[in-house]
């Protein structure tokens, strides 16, 4: 039952997210935009509205009492999980295509396999290797079969940006998930973007000040809505919940739904198709997924070989 809401709560943060990057690249400013903001702005006001949103939730739910240890814990979490991951993310989304952020987006999963070994000991055995592998090769087919033929810009910094931006998120899902699982996640949350905010207060206070709000158009204000409310508030209340439950591989796989709920958005709004080649690609995301869901855990292996161990004992022990 307790996996089961980790894979709940993950499915929405990564269905909220697949429709992220088509709806917060409308609200950015641009040539063909020009009713809308900077990237840095719309990562300040992210981090202000997701801060005070957590911090009036937890005036309904019991205190928690935050170690001073964890609040520096905390702290960092913020610094990787949030600031660097969601600022660099808006801004190289600003300066590239979507394609190419969507693209870069599945080497997280890849990313926190490797780490997860690092910080958490977790092994990287056959069967989970192929499930991430195989869920990459999916969601990147996916992509390049939806955007094919489309007019796209890329820029070196803007994918450099995203590479950072996904190398900060993959950090903050191993190395700090034993601080994450330890408070309720409006506990850790509250703390992680009010520490985001001060610091995008500090930052971007010149992008804010210098906005031309009566020439934002109402489209955009419902865009910055739909990423402070949905994808930033929302997202981040589930994360921590699969976190608690699931392993930090397991919850970066659902990084691979993420372009598959955009190119379900798409063909229901008549704007594509769903052939052969995306059912095929979609079906291997799933596998992928299922397959690193299935894989066995540190724990797991430790309990075996300690079961092999024992069974050898007795096999050899003498006769009286």
């Amino acid at each position: 039952m307790d996996k089961l809401k980790g894979h709940a709560a993950l499915w929405v943060a990564n269905i909220v997210w697949g429709l992220n990057a088509p709806i917060g690249k409308s609200v950015l400013a641009s040539a063909n935009n020009p009713g809308g903001i900077s990237p840095f702005a719309l990562s300040a006001y992210r981090m202000f509205g997701a801060a005070a949103l957590f911090w009036i939730a937890s005036a309904f739910l019991p205190r928690e009492r935050v170690t001073r240890r964890d609040i520096v814990s905390l702290f960092f979490a913020s610094l990787f999980g949030i600031q660097l991951n969601q600022m660099l993310f808006l801004w190289g989304l600003s300066l590239t295509s979507p394609i190419d952020t969507s693209i870069i987006a599945t080497v997280v999963p890849v990313l926190t396999m490797v780490l997860a070994t690092i910080f958490l000991r977790e092994p990287i055995t056959w069967m989970k290797a192929g499930g991430v592998f195989l869920g990459c090769a999916g969601a990147v087919i996916l992509v390049l079969v939806s955007h094919q033929g489309a007019q796209q810009t890329s820029s070196v910094l803007g994918d450099v940006l995203c590479i950072v931006s996904a190398i900060s998120y993959a950090t903050y899902l191993t190395a700090f998930r034993d601080t994450i699982v330890r408070y309720s996640p409006v506990t850790t949350m509250k703390w992680m973007f009010l520490f985001a905010a001060i610091v995008a207060g500090a930052i971007y206070y010149e992008p804010i000040a210098e906005i031309d709000y009566p020439a934002v158009a109402s489209r955009t204000w419902a865009g910055v809505a739909y990423v402070v409310i949905c994808s930033t508030f929302l997202s981040y209340l589930m994360v921590p919940i699969g976190q608690r439950y699931l392993r930090p591989t397991v919850v970066s796989m659902y990084n691979y739904v993420q372009p598959v709920v955009a190119v379900l958005f798409t063909v229901a709004m008549g704007l594509d198709t769903f052939g052969f080649t995306k059912a095929a690609a979609a079906v291997c995301v799933f596998a992928g997924v299922w397959l690193v869901t299935r894989s066995k855990s540190r724990a797991q292996l430790e309990v075996e070989a300690t079961a092999r161990a024992n069974d050898g004992e007795c096999g050899t022990a003498p006769r009286a």
